[in-house]
């Protein structure tokens, strides 16, 4: 599998990638997209990150760099939007292009790489503890839609 990063032409095969993460979620419209897109990359180090195997799109992770006042000002990430192919799932694909985006964050001089999952199932848990991450803080939200139906 090949690790990069996105590029204009991967938008529809992005989006057609992202109903394995929720299906009944709201479509977004390739322009907005594409624009969405380029705005996430004006934070320097932040971008989406896709495994390919051959032409396919099989996973991706959207990684964002905040800027940061403390931590002698250096930046935080977040990782968001992580989904692999239904077909392509339990293969270490996913676990692959998460540790490229954290490796990412390494060179942009993070000092730390965050994501939350809204999953209750036990196997999302391990699949993030297995990929590097720690359960060990507790997270809030406030929500202005309602959270996915599959996340139990």
């Amino acid at each position: 599998m090949q690790i990069r990063i996105i590029d204009d032409a991967d938008i529809p095969k992005l989006l057609q990638l992202y109903r394995h993460l929720d299906p009944d979620d709201k479509e977004t419209t390739t322009e907005d997209a594409r624009k969405n897109w380029e705005s996430l990359k004006r934070y320097t180090g932040s971008d989406i990150f896709v495994g390919c195997l051959e032409n396919e799109l099989v996973t991706t992770c959207t990684l964002v760099v905040i800027p940061n006042l403390t931590r002698g000002g250096a930046s935080y990430a977040l990782i968001e939007n992580v989904v692999t192919h239904t077909a392509y799932r339990s293969k270490g694909y996913g676990k692959a292009v998460l540790q490229e985006a954290v490796e990412a964050a390494w060179r942009a001089g993070c000092y730390k790489v965050m994501l939350l999952t809204g999953s209750k199932r036990p196997a999302v848990h391990k699949f993030y503890q297995e990929a590097g991450f720690e359960q060990n803080k507790t997270g809030f939200q406030i929500r202005r839609i309602p959270p996915r139906s599959s996340l139990t």
